[in-house]
């Protein structure tokens, strides 16, 4: 389990919505769990549980033509699942939001995280994506809010990566 150390989660939150996302898909993930379950109590925002992460990027794109904001969550080892769709979106300049919770990096326990938990960002600008790492939790909602601005405003798909330090280790002792 992850543990939250700060109210990061609901200041996220506060950011979507000024930011007018109305469809939330996501990969059921402990760090954004927070997260999920605010936006699953808001009427005004539907969300989509996901089988795999790169239906969230189609999700993106087919709120984007019906007219609505969106933001993808998922977890660092899910990441992988989206290089390829992730050309629709960059190629079409059609706004893309990913929230990335990390793994594979600051006191990572299981090695089978740290392969795509070390290559997320490169694999992800490696295809056109902007990334902003963040790992400390009062940086966390400012930048949700500034890679909001710069994904619905300039057409891009854009990342913020969730740092394991701001989130907290997981610890499968308790």
């Amino acid at each position: 389990m992850a543990e939250v150390t700060s109210g990061w989660p609901d200041d996220v939150y506060a950011e979507l919505e000024a930011a007018g996302i109305r469809q939330v898909s996501y990969v059921p993930d402990a760090g954004h769990s927070r997260l999920i379950q605010r936006c699953r109590a808001n009427p005004a925002m539907r969300t989509v549980s996901l089988t795999t992460e790169e239906e969230g990027v189609a999700m993106g794109l087919g709120a984007w033509l019906g007219g609505v904001r969106h933001v993808l969550l998922m977890q660092s080892s899910g990441v992988g699942n989206t290089i390829n769709m992730l050309a629709a979106p960059i190629e079409l300049r059609v706004p893309l939001l990913m929230l990335v919770t990390m793994r594979g990096e600051w006191a990572e326990f299981n090695p089978w995280q740290l392969p795509m938990g070390q290559g997320t960002r490169a694999a992800l600008e490696s295809v056109g994506t902007l990334v902003y790492p963040v790992d400390q939790p009062a940086e966390i909602a400012p930048t949700v809010g500034a890679a909001a601005t710069m994904a619905f405003n300039t057409g891009r798909a854009v990342a913020v990566l969730i740092g394991q330090r701001a989130i907290g280790a997981k610890n499968w002792n308790k």
